[in-house]
């Protein structure tokens, strides 16, 4: 793993105590929280497992590093049960929208059929007891060719969207590298970014998309535990 030599000089030398770390520095948070609040803004999430340091500033200074994502109409999301935080575009109690610094960018079709895939099997793990749960390269690729339309006759140029999206997917962080290329773990964040109401929209606007031969196409059983109603107990 690389390691940012000007970041380690620095944390060498800086006093994290002081908020006055360069000249003519206005700003009211110390280096430790300022890092936290630049990986907020940087990363797509952080998490206790992925971030510690960041994250353990989050839990220590929560109050500040929202009011300080709020002053860029932003909104701290928490799961303290995962221990993931990230953050959403805030909207207006009247409506409308405000300026944002966040590009909006949707989900292709192979991204969105991965991202369910994701947290079908995350949750199918979780329930089975797994601490950390794993998918194959070759098992996402099969579970996206399964909702290609019959029509569909590019199965070269269908493989290498899938693929790419498998790799979409894991530079967001979504999906983690192992010893081995083609195996991954599932990030315990699949779920909280991704909430159940959300990827029933993402699919729906798939299957509408594709027209009624993408369900079709999909097997009988697919997504039947991700669609089921979830209890609050």
């Amino acid at each position: 793993m690389s390691v940012d030599t000007d970041e380690v000089e620095y944390d060498e030398v800086i006093d994290e105590t002081s908020v006055s770390l360069f000249e003519g520095d206005e700003g009211g948070l110390d280096y430790v929280q300022r890092q936290a609040l630049v990986a907020l803004l940087k990363q797509r999430f952080i998490s206790a497992r992925t971030h510690p340091r960041d994250y353990d500033t989050l839990r220590e200074h929560e109050q500040l590093l929202r009011s300080r994502l709020n002053d860029l109409f932003l909104d701290l999301q928490i799961d303290r049960d995962r221990e993931v935080a990230w953050k959403r575009q805030a909207s207006p109690e009247g409506g409308g929208r405000f300026p944002t610094l966040l590009h909006d960018t949707s989900w292709t079709r192979e991204e969105t059929l991965v991202l369910v895939h994701l947290r079908d099997r995350l949750r199918a793990g979780q329930a089975g007891g797994d601490l950390r749960v794993y998918v194959d390269r070759d098992d996402i690729i099969d579970y996206v060719a399964s909702y290609r339309p019959t029509h569909a006759t590019d199965e070269s140029g269908d493989e290498k969207r899938a693929r790419n999206a498998v790799l979409s997917v894991a530079k967001a962080g979504l999906l983690i590298g192992t010893a081995s290329e083609d195996r991954f773990e599932i990030s315990e964040a699949v779920e909280p970014l991704l909430p159940l109401e959300l990827l029933q929209e993402l699919l729906e606007a798939l299957q509408k998309a594709n027209g009624t031969e993408s369900a079709e196409a999909a097997p009988e059983d697919a997504d039947a535990d991700l669609f089921d109603e979830e209890n609050d107990e």
